[in-house]
């Protein structure tokens, strides 16, 4: 721990607002990447590489973090040793799995986004397993019988569930092509157009409670902000695209929005 608890929170504040801006800038700007993928922002990686960079400091952060109290310490505790799994449990699928499976052989994306994301995710990261590691309070064993805590784990599957399954659906869609699109059915797709981004921000609501923490809570609140207005965006590709899209499907949270 390098910085007092005063000024860690208050970079999560800073951090916090930063989130704002960028949440209000994506609902008027598409991110150039996947199907919004567009000349004018510099040279371009494949998206496949692309991805694997950019979603693997969360994984290397969060790593060493784990090792250095482990050798420190030269034992580990068991609540930082389950939000580790949980946390690499996301992001080995994001940052090997997922882009190993989708179809995106033929998409580039631009080495601005890649860049942008590896500043996120390394802050982001820093962020949680400084708690984690750090400062967090609740090593207590009776934290796991918390009420935040179970609830917690019990929403963070649920979303990974959610996820995963709407990810799956979205690859056999695409199974036999690489460029054309359809209209996703099944799962949570028959009530919103976007269940995958719902699925990953309920995985980081649960992440927020079963931490209960500030780092938690900014994770949630930056995936609500990178991600609603991307479901936004793909609700109304979805609808310019297609006339017999489903008129009762929502944007991202089913019947409500």
């Amino acid at each position: 721990m390098l910085i007092n608890l005063y000024q860690y929170n208050l970079i999560i504040w800073i951090w916090l607002g930063i989130a704002l801006i960028t949440f209000i800038s994506l609902m008027f700007v598409r991110a150039p990447y996947g199907r919004y993928e567009r000349p004018g922002w510099g040279f371009r990686l494949p998206s496949r590489i692309g991805w694997m960079i950019m979603e693997s400091p969360a994984i290397i952060i969060m790593t060493i973090f784990f090792g250095t109290v482990v050798s420190q310490k030269g034992t580990f505790d068991l609540i930082p040793i389950i939000f580790y799994c949980m946390w690499m449990l996301h992001y080995l699928n994001r940052t090997l799995v997922w882009p190993m499976r989708a179809y995106i052989s033929n998409k580039k994306m631009p080495l601005s986004i890649v860049l942008f994301a590896i500043i996120f995710n390394s802050i982001n990261s820093w962020i949680n397993s400084e708690w984690i590691f750090g400062l967090n309070y609740q090593n207590d064993n009776e934290w796991l019988l918390s009420p935040q805590f179970i609830s917690g784990l019990i929403i963070f599957f649920i979303g990974m569930g959610i996820n995963m399954q709407s990810d799956n659906i979205l690859f056999l869609l695409r199974k036999n092509s690489n460029t054309d699109y359809k209209i996703p059915q099944g799962g949570l797709f028959k009530w919103v157009s976007s269940p995958n981004y719902l699925g990953e921000i309920l995985e980081w609501l649960g992440w927020a409670l079963a931490t209960w923490s500030l780092a938690g809570l900014s994770f949630a609140i930056w995936a609500i902000a990178n991600l609603a207005p991307r479901a936004h965006s793909n609700h109304f590709w979805y609808k310019e695209k297609f006339l017999d899209y489903p008129k009762n499907r929502k944007i991202l949270i089913p019947k409500i929005w």
